[in-house]
């Protein structure tokens, strides 16, 4: 696809051809129904949005099932037996069995504990993993600041940190690296393994075959699945993580403010929570320092539960197998690949490149979050914060920055080790200073990503969109300061 074709074709001859190309894009038109009944909020405000790996979108009827339910009875703390509390309780304990049937999770092998959101998930995880001298926390390059955050955890405790890195220009592992790392242990100590099933940043699919090879050298695994489970199918009855993240609301927009860890209960045993909490416990002292723990999941959810979110979760989950996770997957697929292939041949008018994309070309194990820069006909990077102002005019949401995920960024925008040694922050440095400091070409990339709502004319008027940046020269100087990578 050529800028003339975007440039040319009216949208109803480019989805025709888009259809010819993508025919199972067919099999996914319960998602346009949907958008109809359900989402019809995006078309009513002309929105196109494209940061599903941002947040979700929730559905109408979602909120009034749930609405619904919160007004047909009266729900209480659930740390009590009280006609209240049971309701709640009931709610509540449905909810994680949801949960665990639609990751294929046994009852008998996991565990799902509520959190925040995959963020707090991944903290209980480092913070009571029983780091010691000698061993090892080992995570991809690729990987989310929740996830590199844990390393304090790791080194607060003695145990080697060690990164296994990228390569560009598809920022997948070297896999023929990976068992150098996996290999590299001795003796009797506890080594845990912490990678995405997904990049947030450029969409890379990392394979969940590592799980088991990883087990097969004695490690315990965390799979950071939040960005994946939007829009594939987890199956934790194939693939059995010790440890996995997730944030409901990046899969079917609400309730916000809930996420799950699912724990293997063998490797939940193996945690050593640093503190107890109200509800954590089963009972403790004031005169004696003793206290005794709460089981399973209960130890891990401090204070009272989110009880009136979390019947939520069941509605949202029971929604997602309504419409089938295959059924979202197929659609973001056909869309992704078309808005790969549009992005990766636009030019500017002598044939420079008006664009560059970070990570895999091709749509070979890859889902639908794709990042690039926009690049003016010199091969300079245009200011991301100049495509914040031109999407807001065209009513597009789309995300810049570096997701969190610094690893990525600097294979991406080729930042050496040695670039960043001795460079921190300073007295009376911001961002700008800092972005300057190191070599960025801006202050991050631009991500567009899809979900269960996206159709054809979202990605058929982005690429419209995209136009505003063919031929650009120059853009003003009145940007914003940058306050986050």
């Amino acid at each position: 696809m050529s800028v003339a074709r975007v440039e040319l074709e009216s949208l109803e001859t480019a989805e025709a051809a888009f259809r010819l190309e993508h025919p199972r894009y067919a099999d996914t038109a319960v998602l346009d129904e949907l958008r109809a009944s359900d989402l019809a909020r995006l078309d009513r405000g002309g929105h196109v949005y494209l940061d599903y790996t941002g947040g979700g979108l929730f559905a109408e009827s979602q909120l009034r099932e749930h609405v619904e339910l919160l007004q047909a009875d009266v729900f209480g703390n659930p740390h009590s037996l009280n006609p209240a509390s049971a309701a709640s309780t009931e709610l509540v304990e449905r909810a994680r069995a949801y949960a665990l049937d639609f990751f294929g999770a046994s009852p008998e092998e996991y565990v799902a504990i509520f959190t925040l959101n995959a963020t707090g998930a991944l903290r209980l995880v480092g913070e009571a993993y029983p780091f010691h001298s000698g061993d090892r926390f080992l995570l991809t390059f690729d990987n989310h600041n929740s996830v590199n955050g844990i390393r304090e955890f790791a080194r607060a405790r003695g145990a080697e940190t060690t990164y296994v890195p990228s390569m560009a220009p598809d920022l997948r592992l070297d896999e023929r690296l990976l068992p150098r790392y996996l290999t590299d242990t001795a003796g009797d100590h506890h080594n845990l393994f912490a990678y995405p099933a997904q990049s947030n940043f450029s969409g890379v699919q990392h394979p969940l075959e590592w799980i088991e090879r990883a087990h097969a050298h004695g490690w315990d695994v965390l799979l950071d699945a939040a960005a994946y489970v939007p829009t594939n199918r987890l199956d934790l009855s194939t693939w059995h993580p010790d440890f996995v993240a997730v944030s409901f609301y990046k899969m079917f927009g609400w309730p916000t403010g809930v996420g799950c860890l699912l724990a293997r209960r063998d490797s939940l045993a193996k945690l050593e929570r640093p503190w107890f909490s109200g509800g954590t416990i089963v009972a403790a002292f004031v005169q004696r320092a003793y206290y005794q723990s709460a089981p399973g999941a209960a130890h891990f959810e401090d204070g009272t539960v989110n009880y009136l979110s979390l019947p939520a979760v069941e509605i949202g989950l029971h929604f997602l197998d309504r419409i089938g996770i295959e059924t979202i997957h197929d659609r973001v697929t056909a869309l992704g690949a078309w808005l790969l292939d549009g992005l990766g041949s636009l030019c500017h008018s002598d044939g420079s490149p008006a664009a560059t994309i970070y990570g895999p070309r091709s749509w070979q194990q890859r889902g639908a979050t794709i990042a690039f820069n926009f690049l003016h006909p010199n091969g300079a990077v245009v200011d991301e914060r100049y495509v914040d102002r031109v999407a807001r005019e065209h009513n597009v949401s789309l995300r810049t920055g570096c997701f969190c995920n610094p690893g990525a960024g600097e294979v991406a925008f080729t930042i050496s080790r040695e670039t960043l040694v001795g460079g921190e922050f300073g007295d009376g440095m911001v961002l700008d200073d800092y972005v300057r400091a190191i070599g960025m070409p801006s202050g991050g990339a631009v991500r567009a990503s899809l979900g269960l709502a996206s159709n054809f004319d979202d990605v058929h008027r982005f690429m419209r969109f995209v136009l505003a940046f063919v031929d650009l020269t120059s853009v003003p100087d009145d940007l914003p300061p940058r306050t986050t990578c």
